[in-house]
């Protein structure tokens, strides 16, 4: 037992050393075995259990051995018929060996034989080769017969019978080339170059033969169109023609796709249906080719634009209800047709957009293009809509082409009203210096041609722009507002010469009808500003100017020019009133009082013309009238031509202001009766009179106790904030009783209360200076310091 005990414990460590992992796996059992023992037998009452512990350990180690056992035996099992295998496959080696050696010796022993039939192999190619050359010469002999009968098919335009004779003559040649290629291969060697020159030698009219029925076929088919209305028998033999080359380029493909060792045969593949569309492309384009710069030029443009619809869909049908049928369905021959002739005719229209052309001329393009070409008369047809997408075709000229004829378009457009509105400006000019009325239209007002003119030409261009397409409508009516704002601005200036004019021809009173011209003008102007607003409402709200950055405001231009006009026509007014107001708040006039029947005489005659205007100019002049009539008549009054020395003589002076003040609201209220006679919806005096400052004056004066004179100077300056400390000091003054106290009062209770001029305000004593004292001095007072 100790001495195997000693031999078992002396292994221990050589098994250990040669299978260390048994090592480390029975280490890991007993670390978990330990683990698993130490949980479960805790306490001591645990080791009572210990026996069903064991019972159970037992049974699942020997199922665990039995498992073991079972695996090793199956792998046991396989290695043994694996074994036995290898040794059949041993045996089989050593067979095949054995006879490989014997082939080897037998093969040794055959070599001597190689040489005789080495001679036997060559006499077989020179037989080989002997009956090729003796096949082929009948062949040989004719090719030049059939070449001289071919060319004479060809020029007689038999096609089909000269392709035919093509047709044997190439497969001679590739029968005889292929046959040398064979013989060549055979011999181990490929074909050489004197036997291939000598086969194109032979055959050497085959190629101008091919050239030749070539040129004749594309012949045809580029006066196809003329063939089919004739005689389309040409056509046709010129279809069949182009699909046999196309079937035998395809089997020729396929052989060679498929792994033949033939080759191709030089020219091959001719690729004949695709130069067939080629030269049917060609003969569309030959159509645009002859036309010149000069011979489309002014109208025409349009007659040939016309003569291209005509001529193209008069082709179309003939390919449709003629060539079609000629060809196989699968040509599609009027689609292609189709293709042909728009690209033919979208480069043929980019080369006519590149000229220098006038509006009418690019009207015609444009109309032609976006309008015609898809009408229902020709792309649009009905039976034309099915044959291609157009979406494939795309448009005719694109849309940056047909933006940028626009441009050029508006701009040949911009300058021929530039032209008319200058002229149109000119004969304006010198209708003013005619020794006559204006004309008057059915309601009576003033007019002349100048906004017929201009009106008519902005309506008919915007029209004209309409009938290719709104954007373009909108960018003429754009063109015209700039145009009318350039306009209405030189009208201006022309406006201020014509009145520096007739200022300086006074004495000679050369233009009669100065301001008879001057209210037409403004007329004129309310013409034209319903014109204008009707070509803005006709744009689109979406529409940006393309001409710069600032819109055209020819309403401002407007408003400018009717101000202008209505400045000079208050300047003639106040001319013709210069005379009597000199004479106007003096003591004669306060005695007499003659001076207002003579300024209302002026006034009325002036009136009366003013309702010659339209309306609103109309009570726009009659407003600056009362204006300049209250502003000229407060200026007499500041002038100090009559002071009041007694409360009598300021009893009168109000008295006679009051008289005026009714005389000149009688000449405006009997004009407003007037208008209101004739039907006028908004006649009235203006919401903010000034003639309601003279009341106020008379009142101002008449005051009897000049202590309030501060409450009365205090309501002065409410109604009118823009009266100033000298405006009441010259009032002060004409009253002639006012205390410098009660003057120091009233001044300071003005400075103190100064109200800002309110919103909408129109000042009146602004534009009424105040003369400058007459005193040589003042004492040192505090109110002057």
């Amino acid at each position: 037992m100790s001495a195997g005990n000693q031999k078992n414990g002396g292994d221990k460590p050589k098994e250990a050393a040669v299978w260390p992992e048994v090592e480390r796996a029975e280490c890991l059992a007993r670390g978990a075995a330990l683990k698993w023992a130490s949980g479960v037998f805790c306490r001591p009452e645990h080791l009572e259990r210990l026996g069903q512990y064991k019972k159970r350990e037992s049974q699942r180690t020997a199922s665990i051995h039995t498992r073991l056992k079972s695996m090793v035996q199956s792998y046991l099992e396989g290695v043994g018929w694996g074994l036995e295998q290898l040794r059949e496959a041993r045996d089989e080696l050593r067979e095949v060996s054995l006879t490989l050696k014997e082939a080897g010796l037998e093969s040794d022993g055959n070599t001597n034989c190689l040489a005789s039939l080495e001679k036997l192999r060559e006499v077989s190619v020179d037989h080989r080769q002997l009956f090729a050359a003796v096949s082929n010469l009948p062949r040989l002999y004719a090719i030049r017969s059939m070449v001289l009968e071919t060319e004479r098919l060809v020029e007689s335009r038999r096609l089909l019978e000269a392709h035919a004779r093509l047709m044997d003559l190439e497969r001679w040649q590739d029968d005889i080339l292929w046959q040398l290629h064979g013989a060549a291969g055979t011999a181990g060697s490929s074909l050489s170059s004197e036997d291939a020159e000598l086969v194109a030698k032979y055959f050497s009219g085959v190629g101008q033969l091919v050239d030749a029925l070539g040129k004749e076929l594309w012949a045809v088919v580029s006066s196809s169109l003329a063939l089919a209305r004739q005689n389309p028998t040409p056509f046709v033999s010129a279809v069949r023609i182009v699909e046999r080359e196309e079937a035998l380029d395809q089997a020729l493909l396929a052989e060679r796709g498929g792994g033949g060792s033939r080759p191709l045969p030089a020219g091959r593949p001719r690729c004949w249906k695709a130069c067939f569309f080629q030269v049917l492309e060609e003969a569309v384009s030959a159509r645009f080719r002859s036309v010149s710069y000069l011979h489309t030029r002014g109208p025409g443009l349009a007659g040939h634009l016309c003569a291209l619809q005509h001529a193209v869909m008069a082709d179309l049908a003939t390919v449709r209800h003629l060539l079609e049928h000629c060809v196989p369905p699968h040509y599609q021959l009027t689609a292609a047709y189709l293709r042909a002739s728009h690209r033919c005719l979208h480069t043929h229209l980019a080369q006519v957009s590149s000229w220098d052309l006038e509006s009418g001329e690019i009207f015609a393009v444009l109309n032609w293009v976006l309008h015609i070409y898809n009408s229902p008369d020709m792309m649009g047809h009905p039976e034309l809509v099915t044959e291609s997408d157009r979406s494939e075709l795309g448009p005719l000229i694109s849309t940056e082409g047909v933006e940028q004829l626009q441009r050029k378009y508006v701009q040949s457009v911009r300058k021929s009203v530039s032209e008319w509105m200058h002229k149109a400006l000119q004969v304006e000019l010198q209708d003013w210096q005619r020794d006559q009325e204006p004309d008057t239209d059915h309601e009576g007002f003033y007019h002349t041609s100048l906004p017929t003119i201009i009106t008519q030409m902005l309506e008919e261009n915007a029209r004209v722009a309409l009938m290719i397409g709104e954007s373009l409508r909108d960018q003429t009516i754009q063109m015209g507002l700039y145009e009318v704002e350039n306009l209405l601005n030189r009208f201006r200036e022309a406006l201020v010469e014509f009145g520096k004019e007739h200022r300086r021809d006074l004495t000679n009173n050369k233009n009669k009808f100065y301001l008879h011209y001057l209210l037409a003008s403004i007329s004129n102007c309310v013409i034209l500003k319903k014109s204008t607003e009707s070509l803005q409402q006709q744009q689109s709200s979406r529409f940006e100017g393309m001409f710069s950055r600032t819109p055209p405001n020819p309403l401002a231009a407007l408003d400018r020019a009717v101000r202008r006009a209505c400045r000079l026509a208050m300047d003639q007014l106040l001319l013709e009133l210069q005379p009597f107001l000199p004479g106007l708040l003096t003591r004669p006039w306060l005695v007499q009082g003659d001076s207002i029947p003579k300024l209302c005489s002026v006034l009325e005659r002036h009136l009366d013309l003013y309702g010659r205007v339209r309306p609103p100019c109309r009570q726009r002049l009659q407003e600056e009238a009362q204006w300049l009539m209250v502003v000229e008549y407060v200026r007499a009054l500041m002038q100090k031509k009559l002071v009041c020395r007694n409360s009598e003589e300021r009893r009168q002076l109000a008295q006679q202001m009051i008289l005026d003040d009714q005389l000149l609201r009688e000449v405006f209220l009997s004009l407003t009766i007037t208008f209101q006679s004739q039907q006028e919806s908004e006649v009235s005096l203006p919401e903010v009179n000034p003639l309601a400052l003279l009341p106020v004056l008379a009142d101002f004066i008449r005051l009897k106790d000049p202590c309030m004179l501060t409450l009365e100077v205090s309501g002065l300056a409410a109604k009118y904030p823009d009266i100033s400390e000298e405006h009441v000091s010259v009032l002060l003054d004409i009253r002639g009783d006012v205390s410098r106290d009660v003057r120091w009062a009233v001044l300071d209770l003005l400075e103190q209360s100064a109200p800002p001029l309110p919103a909408g305000y129109r000042p009146i004593f602004t534009d009424i200076l105040v003369p400058p004292s007459t005193l040589a001095f003042c004492l040192p007072t505090a109110k002057c310091a």
